[in-house]
């Protein structure tokens, strides 16, 4: 079975998206905990939280990919930055066990100069900071382009945080088929490689969903810009055979393509078909 969704708009309510992505012929879906560009988070009402609830199970939904604000950067050399994005980083942790046993998303963060020891530093210790051992909500750290200071393009740092986490089975990895291509991994002609790879460094027992987009850059660009499936570098041949690669299976995989909702249904339709 496939799971399968896009990023949804939270402006009116948990239930709301539900519904939204079994319209749109969905199992699975991402959204903002709170404005992507920084901002107080909306609030949640424990009704709506319930009832969505009850609708992933109705509907046999795959695990949700809830994805923190691009603003929250647990490594910023500014120190206001960096304690505002801790701050966010536990608020958001808080708000996730509303809607229990879903994945938190979020871009590790940019070391701002500081190096990339810095950086695995203050972010394993922001993470820390959040986790707690009762919580429900698995973290995942996303694979980057590793454009500028950009933490996070290769596994091997991506491991490094996660050895200096305390709580480090609550810790998974969100595999962006965009950022790692853009970081250089060539999932177009090496994609069992790159996956071995991943197993090696990091572990695919830690691998836990799937961003799925194209890339319109060429492999290794570190440019971080994604395209519609099939219509980008990596190519419909290529999108497919991740999609259907058995180590990925059963994984939640979201579409972050540059699309309006019908160019999202037809994606949705599309990969559903390939199964």
């Amino acid at each position: 079975m496939v799971f399968i969704g896009c990023h949804l708009s939270v402006v009116n309510g948990y239930e709301a998206m539900g519904k939204q992505m079994k319209d749109f012929g969905g199992n699975t879906f991402s959204w903002f905990t709170r404005n992507p560009r920084g901002g107080k988070a909306k609030d949640i009402v424990a009704e709506d939280a319930e009832a969505l609830r009850d609708l992933l199970k109705k509907e046999k939904f795959g695990k949700l990919v809830a994805h923190g604000s691009y603003t929250m950067n647990l490594c910023s050399a500014n120190l206001s930055t960096r304690a505002n994005g801790v701050d966010m980083f536990q608020n958001d942790l808080k708000r996730m066990e509303m809607v229990p046993d879903q994945y938190y998303n979020f871009h590790p963060g940019a070391h701002t100069g500081q190096g990339v020891e810095k950086g695995i530093e203050q972010i394993a210790e922001g993470i820390n900071k959040g986790l707690r051992p009762e919580m429900h909500t698995t973290v995942l750290l996303e694979t980057m382009a590793g454009k500028g200071s950009e933490m996070g393009s290769s596994f091997e740092e991506l491991r490094e945080i996660i050895d200096r986490v305390e709580f480090s089975e609550k810790i998974g990895v969100c595999f962006d088929t965009c950022h790692v291509w853009d970081a250089g991994y060539d999932i177009v002609n090496d994609l069992d490689r790159v996956l071995n790879r991943f197993d090696e460094v990091i572990g695919l027992d830690r691998l836990k969903a799937v961003h799925f987009n194209d890339s319109k850059n060429e492999c290794g660009s570190h440019k971080d810009r994604h395209e519609k499936l099939g219509q980008g570098m990596i190519g419909m041949d290529a999108m497919k055979r991740i999609a259907m690669h058995p180590v990925l299976s059963g994984l939640p995989f979201i579409l972050e393509t540059p699309n309006d909702d019908e160019g999202y249904k037809s994606e949705i339709a599309i990969v559903k078909g390939w199964f």
